[in-house]
């Protein structure tokens, strides 16, 4: 599958059910990394506009650049009415901005998809000097409660390509390599979701690895989460538990 348009039958539930970032990691890049109200930022792979919105409302500017037709225009429709955002249809390997154009780059739950080597020559055209790349996921914990194992159990038994293309496949050590030699700096942080039934479908459909309908594995995925989320449930909600992993320097 074309990753510039895995998400396409997908935006709805993105939207609706994807999580935001914490409070404590937005403070942090606009503290530790030096992010402010005067910065232009790209947000690469910025999707459905999610953390475009966290970055509008600290005051910066913003670039929006995402590929996908469908996920830039729930981000147009979102954000349009905001002065200091712009979206374009470039992706990380080739933004189309311009060299030296802005102060720092935020690839949020995207850099996974990338081409490292071309995004890695696009990175350095577009950073103004001493510009900044921050990488950040919410990665889901997959253990530590009843829930979150079986969750995991479900997406290895039913996801079409889970295994391949999960970003947990994404190791410190391999991203260090991206940045400039001992320039990479981590953070982490916590998250988490409280999903009633509906919305933990929703979430499930929002990952580009679950089945939809019409797939032989979507009817066995979807009574396998009601059944998790009937054991599982407490006071009508699950807890969907993240940590927020943050990975920055220069490149």
């Amino acid at each position: 599958m074309d990753n510039k348009k895995r998400f396409s039958n997908r935006v709805d539930a993105y939207v609706k059910y994807r999580p935001t970032y914490p409070t404590g990691m937005l403070d942090y890049l606009y503290s530790a990394v030096g992010l402010s109200s005067e910065s232009t930022v790209a947000d690469v792979g910025a999707g459905t506009g999610i953390f475009s919105g966290l970055l509008l409302e600290r005051g910066s500017n913003v670039i929006a650049v995402e590929p996908n037709e469908a996920m830039r225009a729930a981000a147009e429709q979102k954000l349009d009415t905001e002065a200091k955002f712009q979206a374009v249809g470039g992706a990380a390997e080739a933004t189309g901005l311009s060299d030296q154009s802005v102060d720092f780059i935020v690839c949020a739950q995207s850099f996974h998809w990338f081409d490292r080597a071309a995004t890695q020559a696009e990175f350095r055209r577009i950073l103004k000097p001493g510009g900044k790349v921050v990488l950040i996921w919410n990665s889901r914990l997959t253990e530590g409660t009843p829930f979150l194992e079986a969750y995991e159990q479900l997406l290895l038994t039913f996801g079409t390509d889970y295994e391949q293309v999960k970003h947990k496949n994404i190791s410190a050590d391999s991203l260090a390599q991206f940045f400039k030699q001992g320039g990479m700096k981590q953070a982490q942080f916590t998250m988490g979701q409280e999903l009633d039934l509906e919305a933990l479908k929703g979430r499930l459909l929002s990952s580009s690895y679950s089945p939809l309908p019409g797939h032989a594995n979507y009817e066995p995925m979807i009574a396998e989460i009601e059944a998790i989320f009937d054991r599982t449930q407490q006071e009508g909600v699950v807890h969907f538990d993240y940590e927020t992993l943050v990975y920055w320097g220069e490149v």
